[in-house]
């Protein structure tokens, strides 16, 4: 059972990764013609970069993180002792954070009419291409719709065997 819990949290936080990933897309699509920002200069795109974040602990910091209430049925199934650190499978969690894109370079788009332009007629555009948005949301998407498809099996899972 506690396998079954621990995908559908595992897919929980996949679905939390993938929502903030299509925020960041769609923040790129809406400033993809802002020249100037608060910092000064144009937008500069962003991206999600996600990596696996390992939490060691014992079983009560966990339990006492979930706020589960455990009833002790035998003795020697839970001994307090630190013997109960999870060594073997620690628990595995992700971890996303928003970076501004470092290889990201800014277009010079040749427009004498504008405010924003250079001596020479140039205004410095943010390198946000829309068709690579695009892309990068539907992969969002897509992954969003698996990781729920995921925490529904788990779901029917823990319902079946709660039938028997």
């Amino acid at each position: 059972m506690a396998g079954v819990l621990q995908a559908i949290e595992l897919s929980s936080k996949g679905l939390t990764v993938q929502r903030r990933k299509m925020n960041v897309v769609a923040e790129n699509i809406a400033n993809a013609e802002t020249t100037q920002t608060a910092e000064g200069g144009p937008y500069q795109r962003k991206r999600v970069i996600v990596k696996e974040a390992k939490e060691a602990g014992t079983f009560d910091s966990y339990l006492h993180k979930a706020q589960t209430p455990l009833a002790r049925t035998n003795p020697q199934h839970r001994t307090g002792m630190q013997v109960d650190v999870m060594k073997r499978d620690m628990m595995s969690s992700v971890e996303a954070k928003e970076i501004r894109d470092p290889q990201s370079q800014f277009r010079m788009v040749y427009d004498p009419g504008n405010p924003e332009a250079d001596a020479d007629g140039y205004v410095k555009m943010p390198d946000v291409e829309i068709i690579t948005e695009m892309v990068d949301m539907m992969a969002a998407s897509r992954a969003y719709e698996a990781n729920t498809a995921a925490i529904q099996s788990s779901k029917k899972m823990v319902k079946d065997a709660l039938e028997i």
